[in-house]
């Protein structure tokens, strides 16, 4: 199982992206992203990985970071088995590389997750 992220651009400040998380590899299609925990994560150059939020449990619970909450929402899109992130008035502070990651140790899970499968991350870019 693989997880690829993309969306990542460059856009400017007050900007909306939208990133999409799906998946590829042999096992991917027993491992549809509806049914497990999914986080979404973002790490700045000389900064540590910071966990943007997370959604899990069968009827889709949302947890953000304080950072976002109000400007950052996650969603599924079960039918392309993908798990989105929509970020608005983006900020240069938001200027990292995102990554997303799933739990496949339970069902549904919760957040946060014991994350071990990850992506290999897409940049975005806020310019001031």
């Amino acid at each position: 199982l693989r997880l690829v992220e993309s969306g990542g651009d460059l856009v400017e400040l007050g900007g909306s992206l939208t990133l999409s998380c799906g998946t590829s590899g042999v096992a991917a299609r027993h491992y549809p992203l509806k049914n497990y925990a999914v986080g979404w994560f973002r790490q700045a150059p000389g900064k540590g990985r910071e966990e943007v939020g997370c959604i899990f449990g069968s009827h889709d619970v949302m947890t953000y970071a304080n950072s976002v909450e109000g400007r950052f929402a996650i969603s599924r899109n079960k039918a392309k088995n993908t798990v989105l992130l929509h970020m608005s008035d983006l900020k240069p502070e938001d200027t990292a590389v995102y990554t997303c990651a799933v739990d496949i140790g339970t069902i549904y899970g919760a957040c946060p997750g014991n994350f071990g499968t990850w992506g290999q991350g897409t940049q975005v870019t806020v310019s001031a």
